[in-house]
C-alpha cells in the first residue's frame, strides 16, 4: 500500500486559490481514477477535482468551505503499489441546466414548476466523462447515471458506446436552486447565525430564504473585487446604426439559409469593438499593480446568461474574425453553455468586455468592470427615435446608446473618448457599399 496526495489543481491561467464547495467521498470510499472528489469554486469557474489514482480515501485535510492555495494537498488516498503519477489532471467545468443567450425567449423562469431527472442528478461530470460524452457527441442530460446519487460514469458512456445506440433524447427540464419559505411557528427574532461576511438580515414569516450556489458566491466576489479595487469611471455615446440596421435585415434570411445560424447585430458590434481596440491598444490593457499591461492579443468577452449564473466565453483574437467569423463564435460559445460543455479555458484570456444589455430592452447602464480588465462596453437595445439630421430635417431613425465603464488607474476620458468615437464611425459606416460579413 502506498499513500498519494490529492492537490488543489489550477483551475485557470490567473487562479491561486479555490475552495472547497462539497465533498463527495468520504474517508473509506473506494474511488477510481478520475472519479469526481470534490466540487471547488473560484472567482472564475466553479468544478470538481476529479483523483489521479485508483484507491481508498484515508483523509480529508482541508473543510467544506474552506479556502486553499493551488497545489495544497485536500485529502489523501491509499493505492496499491503507488503510483509515480503526481500531475493533476485539468478539473472540469461545472457541468450546468441549459442556458440561453441574453435575452432567453421562453426560459424557465426561477419560481417555474421544475422536474429533476434521474440522470441530472449529479449536475456535474468528471473530466473522462465530459472527454468521452464529447468524443461521441453524446449527450449527457439523456443518459442515466449508475453512480453515487445518479452520477454518470465513465462505465456509463463506454456501455453506450459499445452499444453503438445513442440514448433517447429526454424531455427538456430545468433544476433551480431549492427555496425555503420560512414556516410560520419559526421565531422571526431567532434567523440562523449568518455565515462569514453575511449581513444579518431579519427574516420573518413568509419570506423565502434562497440558498447561494457557488457559481453566484463566485460572481459576488468577483465584482466586489473590482468594484472595491478599480475607481470605475463612466461615459455614453449615441451611435446612429439605421444603415447598418438596413444592410442585416437584408442579409439575414439568405444567410440564415448559407450558414446554418443567426446573423445578429451583436456580431458587428463586436467587430466594432475589436476593430477599435487594435487602433487604440490603450483600452486593451489591465493594472498589474506596479505597471499597466498592455495586452498583444484582442480577446473580446461576451456574456451568456443562464437562470442562476452569468458566464463570460472570450472570443479568442477577435480583430482577426469576420462579422460571420464572430457570429459563428457567438452561437457555439452559447450552445456550449447550454449544453454544459464550455470548458474553463474558454472563459480564460479575456482583455475587454462587451455586454448585450440591449438584448433585455435596456437602453442605458453602467456595468462593472470584468476583473482584471480595464473597461466593459454595454451595447444598449437598438430604438427608433426622432433625430434632427445634417440638413436640418427631422427624421425616425435606429439609435442605439453604448455605455463604457473604465478602470481610471488606467484609462482617462481622453482615450476612452477617442475610441467610442471611432467605434460609432465604424458603425454608423456600415452598409452594402462598405462592409463584408465574410
Amino acid at each position: 500500500m502506498a499513500i498519494e496526495s490529492i492537490k488543489m489543481p489550477q483551475l485557470g491561467e490567473s487562479v491561486t486559490e479555490g475552495t472547497i464547495e462539497k465533498w463527495l467521498v468520504k474517508p473509506g470510499d473506494h474511488v477510481e481514477k478520475y472519479d469526481s472528489l470534490a466540487e471547488v469554486n473560484t472567482d472564475k469557474v466553479t468544478a470538481e477535482v476529479p483523483s489521479s489514482f485508483t484507491g481508498t480515501i484515508k483523509e480529508i485535510l482541508v473543510q467544506e468551505g474552506q479556502t486553499v492555495a493551488v497545489g495544497e494537498i485536500v485529502c489523501t488516498m491509499e493505492t496499491e503499489g503507488g503510483s509515480s503519477e503526481s500531475a493533476q489532471p485539468e478539473a472540469a467545468p461545472a457541468q450546468k441546466e441549459p442556458a440561453n443567450e441574453m435575452p432567453a425567449e421562453g426560459s424557465q423562469k426561477p419560481n417555474s414548476p421544475v422536474k429533476k431527472e434521474k440522470g441530472a442528478a449529479a449536475g456535474r461530470y468528471s473530466p473522462a466523462v465530459l472527454r468521452l460524452s464529447q468524443d461521441h457527441d453524446i449527450n449527457l442530460a439523456d443518459v442515466d447515471g449508475s453512480g453515487r446519487d445518479g452520477r454518470i460514469t465513465r462505465k456509463d458512456i463506454q456501455a453506450i458506446i459499445d452499444s453503438g445506440e445513442k440514448p433517447q433524447p429526454k424531455s427538456v427540464t430545468t433544476e433551480v436552486p431549492a427555496q425555503t419559505e420560512v414556516q410560520p411557528s419559526a421565531p422571526a427574532s431567532a434567523p440562523s447565525a449568518p455565515s462569514q461576511g453575511a449581513t444579518n438580515v431579519p427574516v420573518v414569516p413568509g419570506d423565502i430564504e434562497i440558498p447561494v450556489t457557488g457559481v453566484r458566491r463566485a460572481i459576488a466576489n468577483n465584482m466586489l473585487k473590482s468594484k472595491h479595487e478599480a475607481p470605475h469611471a463612466w461615459t455614453m455615446i449615441e451611435v446612429d446604426v439605421t444603415e447598418m440596421v438596413k444592410y442585416r435585415d437584408s442579409l439575414k434570411k439568405e444567410f440564415k439559409q448559407k450558414e446554418g445560424f443567426n446573423l445578429t447585430y451583436f456580431a458587428f458590434f463586436v467587430k466594432a469593438v475589436s476593430q477599435a481596440l487594435k487602433e487604440f491598444p490603450m483600452m486593451n490593457s489591465m493594472w498589474a499593480g506596479d505597471k499597466i499591461v498592455q495586452k498583444k492579443d484582442i480577446n473580446i468577452s461576451i456574456a451568456v446568461a443562464t437562470d442562476e449564473a452569468l458566464y463570460v466565453p472570450v472570443i479568442q483574437q477577435a480583430d482577426e474574425k469576420t462579422i460571420k467569423g464572430i457570429g459563428r463564435e457567438i452561437t457555439e460559445l452559447a450552445g456550449k453553455v447550454r449544453s454544459g460543455k464550455l470548458k474553463s479555458s474558454e472563459m480564460q484570456g479575456g482583455t475587454f468586455t462587451v455586454n448585450n444589455t440591449g438584448s433585455f430592452g435596456s437602453v442605458q447602464s453602467m456595468g462593472i468592470i470584468n476583473h482584471p480588465q480595464a473597461a466593459i462596453l454595454q451595447v444598449e437595445s437598438i430604438v427608433k427615435r426622432p433625430v434632427v439630421m445634417d440638413n436640418g430635417m427631422i427624421g425616425v431613425r435606429d439609435m442605439v446608446n453604448l455605455c463604457l465603464s473604465l478602470d481610471h488607474r488606467v484609462l482617462d476620458g481622453l482615450v476612452a473618448g477617442h475610441f467610442l468615437a471611432r467605434v460609432k464611425e465604424i458603425l454608423e459606416n456600415v452598409s452594402s457599399e462598405t462592409t463584408s460579413v465574410y
